[in-house]
């Protein structure tokens, strides 16, 4: 696991420069164990049913994108791979692993689930949360697991209630507004916000703001399509179950 480097960046290492972006990967033992640890639990207690198999893979090949790959060394330096670092963990990793593990969350937990996690995304993006997250190991996981298991919450109680369309695609647009208005803020601020990234920047041709921009537009477009996805799936099976209704009703 990486020492502190100057600016308080605790983990995957100080930010990179450009050439060794591509070398700059986290061979962090600890992480990888946790994980190795994670499948062979997951193939023990809930394995052998194929879909659900390959959404876990799966889900672990995008988390160690997110943590092993040399985006965790860019996400140091730039903002806005921090917060595509985020949307591939809540958008991605956490649908994947709710559809793998078993309904951990009954329907009713939806509510709760879906304010849950949108408390933790809008706190871990405030600025001074955010520098606080960075500073220390301890609390860069904090940030980094309450977003992926409220997530993963999120996700299992809408999968648990997916034969009750209206409620979770409700749900889902309110995550997809909420994250939208989040990412407004930090797209259209006038200055920098975030103080970990106003030296680290440059190297990639961004300025601060630039790349505070950059990280806006993804948690707006990309982030959200993951849940767009979900509901027009959703709202599909749903007037598939209404017109299957109507057409036992009038054969009866």
């Amino acid at each position: 696991m990486a020492e502190p480097d100057a600016l308080g960046l605790a983990y995957c290492g100080p930010p990179p420069a450009p050439p060794q972006l591509w070398t700059s990967w986290n061979p962090d033992p600890v992480l990888l164990a946790v994980m190795g640890l994670a499948t062979v639990i997951y193939f023990w207690r809930a394995g052998g049913r194929r879909s659900q198999d390959t959404a876990f893979m799966t889900a672990q090949a995008v988390l160690l994108v997110a943590f092993v790959s040399p985006l965790c060394a860019l996400s140091v330096a730039l903002f806005s791979a921090r917060v595509a670092h985020h949307m591939l963990m809540i958008a991605v990793a956490a649908p994947l692993l709710a559809y793998a593990l078993p309904r951990a969350l009954s329907g009713r937990w939806l509510t709760a689930a879906g304010l849950l996690h949108m408390v933790l995304l809008w706190v871990w993006h405030a600025p001074i949360a955010y520098q606080w997250a960075v500073s220390g190991v301890a609390s860069y996981w904090l940030m980094e697991v309450t977003l992926l298991v409220s997530a993963t919450a999120l996700w299992s109680a809408a999968l648990a209630r997916r034969s009750e369309g209206p409620s979770v695609i409700l749900a889902l647009i309110l995550t997809m507004a909420q994250m939208g208005l989040l990412a407004a803020l930090i797209t259209f601020a006038q200055t920098p916000l975030f103080t970990p990234h106003l030296l680290t920047t440059q190297a990639f041709g961004l300025t601060p703001l630039e790349d505070q921009q950059l990280a806006g537009l993804i948690m707006w477009a990309p982030g959200a399509l993951p849940y767009f996805i979900a509901v027009i799936w959703l709202a599909g099976r749903w007037l598939k179950g209404l017109e299957k209704e109507e057409a036992t009703a009038w054969r009866g």
